[in-house]
């Protein structure tokens, strides 16, 4: 286990809005940072992040929490994996108390795959660097792909020794267990026989976003026609092709600095125009591109240029890669290479600032290259033209954003030489088509029998409770107010000189946590909601302690469900920020400021909430009889009616 003093270290040094801009692209908003969710496919900005209280919010899914929340959350990281990437990322060393045999037995099984993926980069490494074969064949070809010895390093590029069954040996013999080697694809079991995927190949490490060995992809040297060229690794628990881009890990700073993505095809285009300085490329790693992949580039910039050569298949298989990212509503760029060139040989050949200068200026609208690509199969064929109109305006109508639409069907107007009333109208037709579609989809089957109760419940389930919301708001006061100090008016009861009750308010200051404690304390109310109450508890042992509230300590100390709900209470005001109120002339109040009024009400409501319930317990009792004493019963209800008045007095409200 990781020692709790390490812990404290790694809080005090991460900074939330730097770890998370790793993975998504922020704009600052005020004092906090916004930008698209990275759960959810969004094309408004409802992620928040806090440097202040060092917490983030994604309003469209709901999640929440601080940095290693986060990083739970995005890369289902366990909570020591976040803290060493955290420690990693911030050069801290990781001290650990020893683990017991018990410990190490529940490691479960998803880190073991992470831990044999870590352990074949570094042998394969090691292959390519420490042995004879490796550096006579494999450091040869990458030496002759013109790669330098630091950016093999960078990359993490091995070599598999041509032996059926070197690395699964190797792995077996420093104890990784043989149906988990065959889980990461990196061994085939068949019966009595096991031997390695990759054998005799050279090797390229697959990484996550944030760093961590996924699978490998692997290239043959020797001449075999029947085997493949390049082989991935298969599906796995921790590898999903289509989830991954090759070299994101190694270009999300720079494609977040750049505002800029390049795509390539392969393996080598990108780690070539990594050396020659273009950092921002990544690849599809030989797979169709796909939506989850698309919406990987999206959360670090909404711009991206295609690469590839002049190979025609190659241009029609990036044509149906556009309409997707057109789809996702990124602004994407075509750039061809001139014939027999390739991102990779073209990086190998050009300066840095030529290869820039080429990018910039080659780079076409994806209606021009698509519109000239076209043109030049129909020719004079009326018949093929119009067919190419039809293709075009198809994946005009992909694009969400409509005033985009517009400025591409007045360019397809201009290139293909015909009106803008005929691209206007086949847009309609086409998404009218499409609408129609979507709601002539067939519905869900009905629920069999007892699917109406379903349904009943469901909807008693979304029933709002007054008293939960109530407890949660007490916990969001404290929250945001619970150290303050405000002027409260305490009511009590008193007796006139002829025996008469009434009411005298006193001004009192109070700080609000000892305000609401004090008022639930005197009336007994118990938070009924088991997570509100365990916060609540939480916060008044807290607030007694220290003379102001630490948000992203507090929530440090709270379990993963609590710690979600606090920064959901702590993030609700920003929220605003995202809705842009001020811009319509809504002004809303700045949370920051205290209401004593708005402390005493809530107070209030939920007393009035408890009483209203007492009586109707009451009533229940006299209406079914169950009990004989019906005049006591009686003049409690009176009694609970006179403080329910008493208190809309307060409120200000009619009974």
């Amino acid at each position: 286990m990781i020692k709790k003093s390490t812990i404290d270290q790694v809080f005090d040094a991460a900074r939330v809005e730097e770890v998370i801009g790793d993975f998504v692209q922020l704009k600052k908003s005020g004092s906090n940072f916004k930008g698209l969710s990275p759960f959810t496919d969004e094309r408004t900005p409802s992620f928040m992040v806090s440097p202040v209280k060092q917490i983030w919010k994604d309003f469209s899914s709901g999640k929440g929490g601080n940095v290693v929340a986060f990083l739970m959350e995005h890369e289902h990281f366990n909570y020591p994996e976040a803290i060493k990437y955290l420690a990693k990322k911030y050069g801290i060393e990781i001290e650990e108390t020893q683990q017991t045999d018990e410990e190490k037995a529940q490691a479960d099984e998803r880190e073991s795959l992470f831990l044999i993926n870590e352990f074949a980069r570094d042998y394969f490494e090691r292959m390519l660097h420490e042995t004879q074969l490796g550096k006579s064949i494999g450091l040869s070809y990458f030496k002759e792909r013109g790669f330098t010895q630091d950016t093999i390093k960078k990359f993490h590029l091995g070599y598999s020794p041509d032996v059926w069954d070197a690395f699964t040996q190797e792995a077996i013999q420093k104890g990784y267990k043989l149906e988990l080697l065959e889980k990461t694809g990196l061994s085939i079991v068949k019966e009595n026989k096991q031997f390695d995927r990759f054998k005799g190949r050279v090797m390229f490490p697959i990484h996550s976003m944030s760093g961590r060995t996924l699978g490998f992809g692997g290239r043959i040297l020797r001449t075999d026609k029947k085997a493949a060229k390049y082989l991935n690794s298969p599906e796995s628990p921790v590898y999903h092709k289509s989830q991954v881009l090759y070299g994101l890990h190694y270009a999300k700073q720079s494609m977040a600095k750049e505002d800029r993505c390049y795509l390539v095809e392969g393996y080598t285009d990108v780690i070539q125009m990594h050396q020659a300085g273009i950092e921002n490329v990544v690849s599809s790693s030989g797979t169709a591109l796909t939506e989850q992949q698309i919406r990987l580039i999206l959360r670090l910039t909404k711009n991206i240029t295609v690469l590839f050569d002049g190979d025609e298949a190659g241009m029609r298989a990036a044509l149906r890669g556009i309409d997707l990212i057109l789809a996702q509503g990124l602004n994407v760029k075509v750039c061809t290479f001139p014939e027999g060139e390739d991102p990779d040989s073209f990086a190998r050949k050009h300066p840095t600032e030529d290869i820039k200068a080429f990018l910039n200026n080659k780079a076409q609208d994806f209606i021009s290259f698509k519109a000239s690509l076209l043109m030049k199969e129909s020719a004079n064929d009326p018949i093929q033209k119009a067919a190419t109109i039809r293709d075009m305006v198809e994946s005009i109508a992909k694009i969400p954003d409509r005033i985009q639409q517009e400025i591409y069907l007045q360019e397809c107007s201009r290139i293909m030489d015909i009106s803008e009333n005929v691209l206007y109208s086949s847009l309609a037709q086409l998404t009218a088509g499409q609408s129609r579609k979507a709601k002539h989809k067939p519905q869900q089957a009905p629920a069999p029998s007892g699917g109406m109760q379903v349904v009943k419940e469901q909807a008693q389930q979304t029933k709002v409770n007054r008293q939960h919301e109530l407890e949660k708001h007490i916990i969001h006061l404290l929250l945001h107010y619970g150290a303050a100090e405000g002027e409260f008016k305490e009511t009590y009861i008193e007796e006139d000189e002829d025996g008469e009750e009434f009411l005298k308010t006193e001004q009192v200051s109070r700080k609000v946590y000892e305000k609401i404690y004090l008022d639930l304390q005197e009336d007994e109310i118990e938070f009924t909601h088991p997570v509100f109450k365990a916060i609540y508890q939480k916060l008044i042992d807290t607030l007694n302690q220290t003379t102001s509230l630490d948000i992203a300590a507090f929530i440090r100390e709270l379990e993963p469900e609590h710690a979600q709900l606090v920064s959901s209470l702590v993030m609700n005001q920003e929220k605003n920020l995202l809705s842009r109120w001020e811009d319509q002339n809504i002004f809303v109040r700045d949370i920051q400021e205290l209401e004593p009024l708005e402390v005493e009400q809530t107070i209030l409501h939920l007393r009035n909430l408890l009483v209203q319930k007492k009586v109707q317990e009451l009533m229940q009792e006299v209406l079914q009889n169950r009990a004989n004493h019906h005049a006591n019963i009686l003049e409690d209800i009176n009694d609970y009616n006179g403080l329910k008045k008493m208190i809309a007095d307060k409120l200000n409200r009619v009974i």
